[in-house]
């Protein structure tokens, strides 16, 4: 089982940013692609970002491009996602998840049901 652990959650401003992170002590993501997610209160989680991890091919959800960039650190098995310009309606619980396959296009791996582990999620609150 793949644990997976977000941290950087926070409380900002509108126009403010912030920088997820997930990592899986003492695991690899070579294996897996990798995504976020997000929840509001009364929604349901929808797709942010996501990276392959051996290739580096990304794919974001419309709402947050040019805003957003998921990226990796190798060295350190660590995914990151980074959230400038951050609006109220980014307020949410963000979630770290992770596919196992090795895909080499991402534009239909957006659904919660198509990745097997979670993490348990990251509040970022936005004010305005």
């Amino acid at each position: 089982q793949l644990q997976l652990e977000e941290s950087g959650g926070g409380s900002v401003q509108t126009g403010g940013s912030l920088r997820l992170s997930c990592a899986a002590p003492g695991r690899t993501y070579a294996n897996y692609a990798m995504a976020w997610f997000r929840q509001a209160p009364g929604r349901e989680r929808e797709f942010v970002a996501a990276v392959a991890w051996h290739v580096g091919t990304t794919n974001y959800a419309d709402a947050v491009k040019g805003r957003f960039t998921i990226s990796q650190d190798s060295s350190k098995n660590t995914v990151y996602l980074q959230m400038n310009n951050l609006e109220p309606g980014d307020t949410a619980v963000y979630y770290c998840a992770a596919y196992r396959g090795l895909p080499t296009e991402l534009r239909n791996l957006n659904t919660p049901p198509q990745y097997q582990h979670w993490g348990p999620g990251t509040q970022v609150s936005v004010s305005s």
